[in-house]
């Protein structure tokens, strides 16, 4: 989940806010400025300006209530609209000696602290200009006109000073703000990051527990069967279609004790070190295995020259590998394509089935919890590969075709690479 995008409806709100409060502030001081202090302004501009600063407030209201997606463009106009009306209020009052023109801070470290560089940069600069124009374009404030007037050598020091003050201010403000916003969106990112690792982490011994126990759970009932189905063979002997059946699934049982001993066996020995494989021979037998426990698909396998090489894998690769298999021959176990390759030192591996396909939000989920598009399923299998593979700085990518049924797509960085002759 891409945390900065949630943060966008949260600034869009506290902008709102932000503004309230300005719209607040310049409505009191113009009614005090027309009742107590008398001044001689042209009042019917000035509020017509905050009538349309406030009414695009009310629509960013409303527009907070719908779900639309904010976008970083929204709050860079947002911001525009806010110097624009900020830039008519400061040229009717005075220009660059109201008091006010400081104001123009705030857009500044709003979008230094939640835009990107180039947004931040724009309204710098942008917020820069117009302050400068209002050094010589302006109408002038009776009350505040000795600071503004303009002597024979030029603009007053205190006006000139006012000016360094705010460019200064503006460039480390956009510079030094959009620095630390991006260390902190960058350590937010990592920390979110390592939670869902940690999560992820939990899931897999809570499930590696589970196998653990079901592995022994399962030895008796599997090795009832498989003394039930010799007594049926003898039983049945001169039936030779039901001994094509009670032979078959003697052989499944088999491969589910193999499994299970295999699964006993490698809890109490160290599989985390990778083994030397020759990766033409590893997948062909890989394949095969997999045949042998789904007797009802057809496959194709396609290997790359490439493959005839040694190197360094992961004992627990064969079994992820596996999983996406199945998850395939459980959309369609006819014509399934598998096609393997090297690139450079990264393992390509895809495989095409045709089944009914995959959505892009369920495809999005992939690895982040238990997801499946099988009713009978529990999503355990692609949850697992996925974190396997992630563990080892690989990737799953899940697509729907455009001939129908799903693309499985895995990337894995191997080991150097030895020739099958050294």
């Amino acid at each position: 989940m891409n945390h900065s995008l949630l943060a966008l409806p949260r600034n869009l709100f506290r902008l709102f806010i932000i503004r309230c409060l300005m719209l607040l502030t310049v409505g009191s001081t113009l009614a005090i400025s027309r009742w107590s202090l008398d001044l001689q302004l042209n009042y019917f501009l000035l509020t017509s300006v905050v009538s349309l600063l406030t009414l695009a407030n009310v629509l960013t209201w409303l527009r907070l209530q719908q779900r639309w997606p904010v976008t970083e463009l929204e709050i860079f106009a947002q911001l525009l609209l806010d110097v624009t009306a900020l830039s008519l209020l400061m040229y009717f009052t005075g220009g660059a000696g109201n008091p006010f023109i400081f104001y123009y801070l705030v857009p500044v470290c709003i979008s230094a602290a939640t835009l990107p560089w180039t947004f931040s940069w724009a309204i710098a600069g942008l917020s820069l200009a117009l302050y400068t124009l209002q050094l010589s374009f302006f109408i002038p404030l009776p009350l505040i006109a000795p600071a503004t007037h303009h002597v024979q050598s030029g603009l007053s020091l205190h006006v000139i000073g006012m000016w360094c003050n705010f460019a200064i201010s503006a460039v480390l403000i956009t510079y030094f703000v959009s620095k630390m916003a991006q260390d902190l969106r960058r350590q937010e990112s990592l920390l979110n990051t390592a939670k869902e690792e940690a999560l992820r982490n939990e899931q897999l011994t809570a499930v590696a527990t589970l196998a653990a126990g079901t592995a022994h759970e399962l030895g008796t009932p599997l090795s009832t069967i498989m003394v039930l189905l010799e007594e049926l063979k003898q039983d049945y002997g001169n039936n030779e279609k039901l001994q094509q059946d009670l032979n078959l699934l003697e052989n499944q049982t088999k491969i589910c004790r193999q499994t299970l001993k295999h699964l006993v066996f490698t809890a109490d020995t160290d599989v985390t070190a990778p083994k030397t494989v020759h990766l033409s021979d590893f997948f062909t037998r890989l394949v095969e295995h997999w045949l042998v426990i789904r007797p009802e698909v057809s496959a194709q396998l396609s290997m790359n020259k490439s493959l005839n090489m040694q190197t360094q894998l992961d004992p627990a690769v064969e079994q992820s590998i596996i999983n996406l298999l199945n998850n395939a021959a459980d959309a369609n176990p006819k014509n399934i394509e598998i096609d393997i390759t090297m690139l450079g030192l990264t393992l390509h591996l895809s495989i095409r089935d045709n089944g009914p396909g995959i959505s892009p939000e369920i495809a999005k989920k992939i690895g982040s919890s238990f997801i499946t598009t099988k009713g009978k399923g529990l999503g355990l299998g692609l949850f697992l590969s996925h974190a396997t593979l992630s563990r080892l700085g690989g990737s799953i990518e899940l697509s729907s075709r455009k001939e129908g049924g799903t693309l499985t797509f895995l990337k894995l960085p191997l080991g150097p690479e030895r020739s099958h002759d050294s």
